[in-house]
């Protein structure tokens, strides 16, 4: 077996088990509240995230679709919490920019989020993988935008 072949097993068994056990699956009371969804393949997500001081204090999801649509959103939810949004919001980028195949800035660790990036060879995948990120997006700016009204 070659390098690639182990790390694409490696990567599989990672999606696989962020999958079958999501981190982080459930609703947040009193917290920001984004529902998405993919209708080319159906996937689903409800994201709630409380957002303090600039900061993620916690997220979880829930929703239904494929294996890389769920374990995508477990990932990230573990991966933001705690930071603040500037950063969070850096992440969703990087992720983007990953998921396209363009270079892109790995001096922040993504951690079990690298796993994805094999998604970035099948086109029609891609929106499974960036529909929580493109949730958190929205989600930030929605409470910026409320901020700015109240």
């Amino acid at each position: 077996m070659s390098f690639n072949s182990n790390l694409d097993t490696l990567y599989r068994q990672v999606i696989m088990d962020h999958y079958k056990n999501p981190r982080n699956r459930g609703v947040l009371n009193d917290s920001i509240v984004v529902d998405m969804n993919n209708p080319t393949c159906g996937d689903r997500i409800r994201l709630t995230m409380k957002v303090e001081d600039g900061k993620v204090d916690d997220a979880k999801f829930e929703g239904e679709g494929c294996s890389i649509s769920m374990a995508s959103a477990s990932m990230m939810t573990q991966a933001i919490k705690g930071k603040d949004i500037e950063t969070a919001l850096n992440m969703s980028k990087i992720f983007s920019d990953m998921m396209q195949g363009n270079e892109y800035d790995d001096s922040i660790d993504l951690g079990d989020i690298e796993a994805l990036q094999g998604v970035s060879k099948f086109p029609a995948r891609i929106k499974c993988a960036t529909l929580s990120w493109k949730a958190l997006e929205k989600g930030v700016a929605t409470d910026e935008n409320a901020g700015d009204k109240s």
